[in-house]
């Protein structure tokens, strides 16, 4: 559930594109509001939302192929503006009369583009090198060959004579590289410029907006109404939580299912949070010890999608369970979940998206479920909208404490996917151990774990070693660590390797069954960052 007012929103449309949520960021990091949705969006759906501003996504398929996804040529045509990026661009194009075809030679990767037009809204204040270049992110195996009547070239390069082009009287602007990208050095100012001086939007969108609109849509929508939530503990529930809390208070009662893939003390850890004598104990909460039942329904399950949808569906049936006995007090009319943004993207976002990884907590209960509770059908889902970091900013709004805040983040399936192959209670363990010691260490070397995202995994690996002049056949535990803002891109963090090493013996000498530790150096894209 998001605020119902009017703000400036900018669209994204999907045509397969890896990069869309990362472009929907990049937009509201101008303070801007944006969403994502599938190129199948209706141009009557798009016109009902008055948008300022259209941004079309990459994709992997060919513009003039009969099965690519596509749109109408009205889309150019409803005064709106559009910026097409990759797949997008070349769809303008297309559309509009302009040639696309196969690339003489693909470019992927780093680019040098040639700006020739230091004129255009987008590229006004972009800083060249002596040459004319900047440097931009490619991936594309077709290019513009010519461009629609109407239409400018702005930049190319060697290889790429439409790298951009423009149509300024009718405010249609297109890019073959990606602006999106950390890659594109000068590529955050081209979004910018559109979004502000293309779009008009004044870039007024703020947190502390979002979180004193919430609350006010929360308590008009709820009134006097019960709401049940599930509460994990992490930044995302517990925002959830503080927000129904200012708007409902008593009214709200959590569920805290603890199912056994927590990290070490994290349970105890909750519970001294938010129960009866923590520093959120005005709320009703309730604790389900679960490990037992997790740990049983998934022994021998190696697939990572079918433990993340298991995992989700005994959290449905624990739930429904403690709805069931608190519905003697009352009942409830609404169920609650910290749902967001990635969440809903990641997960298909309906039949047009890919499905990246399931996440429990997207689509709220079973149907039947929630006609036998009498839950509304549709979940309350405060941060449905909001990517992490932007979670966190009203975190702060709300006075939660900073340690709260910026919690290392986890998972909802919890160890369960930082568990390759089947999930135990001794490998469990490993990781708990493994987790702990890893972090202390992290934080008595000072490094920043606020930055990113830094835990211990267990790889399904089981190697040969020698401990004590003997054989051992035990496992290898994956340390990771990124840094990330938005947690749709990452980077693998520098940490020192004094560091590293510290964690190593440690780890080795104090978990049993760990013979080996490594250190995951891969990036997102084409990593996730956790390992299922």
């Amino acid at each position: 559930m998001a605020p119902e007012t009017k703000r400036e929103t900018v669209i994204v449309l999907d045509f397969g594109g890896q990069y869309k949520q990362l472009i929907a960021r990049r937009v509201r990091e101008c303070h801007v509001y944006c969403e994502i949705h599938p190129h199948t969006m209706p141009l009557s759906e798009i016109l009902a939302m008055k948008p300022m501003g259209i941004i079309l996504t990459g994709g992997p398929n060919s513009v003039y192929a009969a099965d690519s996804p596509t749109y109408g040529k009205e889309l150019f045509e409803a005064g709106i503006p559009v910026l097409g990026i990759c797949y997008g661009s070349q769809l303008m194009a297309y559309r509009l009369g302009g040639e696309v075809k196969t690339a003489p030679v693909s470019e992927y990767g780093h680019t040098d583009v040639t700006i020739d037009a230091k004129d255009s809204a987008l590229f006004s204040d972009v800083e060249t090198a002596a040459d004319g270049t900047t440097r931009c992110w490619m991936s594309h195996t077709d290019y513009i060959a010519s461009v629609p009547e109407g239409f400018r070239i702005t930049a190319h390069t060697p290889a790429c004579p439409v790298a951009a082009m423009e149509n300024a009287e009718k405010k249609l602007y297109a890019v073959q590289f990606h602006p999106e990208v950390m890659h594109t050095v000068e590529g955050t100012k081209m979004l910018r410029h559109f979004v502000l001086d293309v779009c008009g939007c004044s870039g007024d969108w703020q947190m502390k907006s979002f979180a004193e609109e919430t609350i006010a849509a929360l308590r008009e929508k709820i009134g006097s109404d019960r709401v049940l939530l599930g509460l994990s503990g992490g930044v995302d529930s517990t925002v959830t939580a503080v927000l129904l809390s200012r708007a409902i208070g008593k009214q709200l009662t959590c569920v805290f299912v603890d199912h056994g893939l927590l990290r070490k003390n994290e349970g105890d850890e909750v519970e001294a949070v938010f129960g009866p004598n923590g520093q959120f104990g005005n709320l009703n909460f309730i604790r389900v010890n679960a490990g037992e039942e997790y740990f049983a329904m998934l022994k021998g399950v190696e697939e990572p999608e079918k433990k993340r949808k298991l995992i989700g569906e005994k959290f449905v049936e624990i739930f429904g369970n403690e709805a069931r006995k608190l519905a003697g007090t009352g009942g409830f009319r609404y169920m609650a979940q910290g749902t967001i943004y990635p969440d809903v993207v990641e997960s298909g976002m309906g039949a047009a998206g890919a499905v990246i990884k399931s996440h429990h907590n997207v689509g709220g209960l079973p149907h039947d479920l929630v006609v036998e509770l009498g839950f509304d059908e549709k979940p309350i889902e405060p941060l449905r909208s909001l990517f992490k970091d932007e979670v966190r900013k009203v975190g702060l709004e709300l006075g939660i404490p900073e340690k709260l805040v910026f919690r290392q983040p986890f998972p909802g399936p919890g160890l369960g996917i930082r568990v390759v192959g089947e999930v135990t209670p001794e490998k469990v363990h490993i990781v708990q151990e493994a987790d702990a010691i890893y972090r202390e260490e992290l934080e008595k070397a000072g490094i920043d774990m606020g930055k990113g995202q830094f835990f211990a995994a267990l790889s399904n690996m089981r190697s040969v070693g020698v401990m004590g002049d003997h054989r051992t056949y035990d496992y290898a535990v994956v340390l990771r660590g990124v840094i990330t803002s938005d947690f749709m891109t990452a980077e693998a963090a520098e940490i020192p390797w004094s560091v590293l090493q510290t964690c190593m013996n440690r780890i080795i000498n104090e978990v049993r069954g760990v013979n080996r530790v490594l250190y995951d150096l891969s990036s997102k894209p084409p990593g996730t960052i956790e390992l299922e």
